[in-house]
């Protein structure tokens, strides 16, 4: 049984009396930071928990290996992402503190939520009332809503993708995938995660059509809503499903509503999984006409008053253990040994011209270097 509080004091007692004291004007890099486990793995890249060694503030770090990157072209993807999380910052977002790279890897130091996902809360067979579920709708009301004002659609929205603080609030995380339109235009590409996908975007896909736009990440959230309270989602869509079958679906297959559940409700979820988007719900102003949400104080969603439903249990960390494991064991390129490799690998390409190598890796390898960009909040 993993015990935070107890791992937290011992990781205290480890790190010596005086904090260390870097200098101003040198950029944050990966030795400003104590690695303390790893939690989980991304689309691409892995997560740790670290803390800074000068504040002992504690945030989650994801790192991305460039030659995998480069190889699995997402290195666009990584960067896009990097842009996007540069400029936004809201109180139900995994926010972006600091971005630095090494020669190996590209880092991302975010807000820690240790709530762990709603994914992983429905694998372990939490029961979410409708109560609970009323919060995360609100919060990521107010999240979508937030990116829509700075033209971004985030078309990724599912339960993986939503993160719990201690106290059980909502933070919306993973922008791998998210893409900005300005000024009317309109999306095309075929994004997202099959299931959850709104039906223009297939449409988009196989007619041309005019493409899509921020109606896409509502859809999304009334899938996620109902099957964070249902446990099934509304529609039986598997990434096997062609994207001609799925528009077959949507136009024949009608959504079945738990009666158990507030009529209130029920319509308000009918208006988030409408299939034609220009009659669907899709803003904070919209939303707040639902009779469902009539008794919401806004201002009080937004400072976090509204009373979770479901708080995660403080004692436990809430992923995976396989990770850390994983990490110790299995990982050809352990973080902990880092340093050591790094300084043999650098001597090692003094001693010779690694020229060998290949060219071209070595070509993308530098563009990375150049083109990264660094992001310090703070400063």
């Amino acid at each position: 049984m993993f015990h935070w509080g107890k791992w937290k004091k011992r990781m205290g007692a480890n790190s010596s009396s005086k904090r260390p004291v870097f200098d101003e004007k040198e950029d944050v890099n990966f030795d400003h930071f104590q690695i303390l486990r790893a939690i989980g793995k991304g689309s691409f890249g892995k997560v740790c928990i670290v803390q800074k060694r000068d504040t002992e503030k504690m945030y989650a770090m994801k790192y991305m290996n460039k030659q995998q990157c480069i190889e699995r072209d997402e290195v666009r993807n990584v960067f896009r992402e990097l842009e996007i999380l540069q400029e936004i910052e809201h109180v139900f977002l995994v926010n972006l503190w600091y971005s630095f790279q090494d020669e190996e890897d590209m880092f991302m130091v975010v807000d820690l939520l240790l709530g762990g996902d709603l994914r992983y809360h429905l694998q372990q067979n939490v029961q979410f009332t409708e109560d609970a579920v009323k919060v995360y709708l609100c919060e990521m009301t107010l999240a979508l809503d937030y990116l829509q004002s700075q033209n971004i659609i985030h078309r990724d929205i599912k339960p993986d993708n939503i993160l719990l603080d201690e106290q059980g609030h909502a933070h919306l995380t993973d922008f791998n995938i998210a893409t900005i339109i300005k000024d009317g235009e309109r999306a095309t590409a075929l994004a997202g995660t099959k299931p959850y996908m709104a039906p223009e975007i297939f449409q988009s896909f196989v007619s041309g059509g005019t493409g899509y736009a921020f109606e896409v990440d509502w859809w999304s959230l009334g899938v996620t809503i109902f099957e964070v309270l249902r446990g099934w989602r509304p529609y039986d869509i598997h990434a096997s499903n062609s994207v001609e079958s799925l528009m077959q679906l949507f136009s024949t297959v009608s959504v079945q509503y738990c009666s158990a559940w507030h009529k209130d409700l029920i319509s308000l979820l009918r208006k988030l999984l409408t299939v034609n988007p220009e009659h669907r719900f899709s803003s904070l102003a919209q939303m707040q006409t639902a009779p469902y949400l009539s008794d919401v104080n806004w201002d009080a969603v937004y400072e976090k008053k509204m009373e979770p439903g479901f708080v995660p249990n403080k004692g436990r960390l809430h992923c995976d253990p396989t990770f850390e494991l994983e990490e110790m064991i299995l990982e050809s390129r352990p973080l902990h040994k880092k340093k050591k490799r790094l300084a043999k690998n650098r001597s090692r390409d003094n001693s010779k011209d690694s020229q060998s190598e290949n060219d071209y890796l070595q070509e993308c390898l530098e563009v990375v270097q150049q083109e990264f960009m660094i992001f310090n909040r703070e400063k």
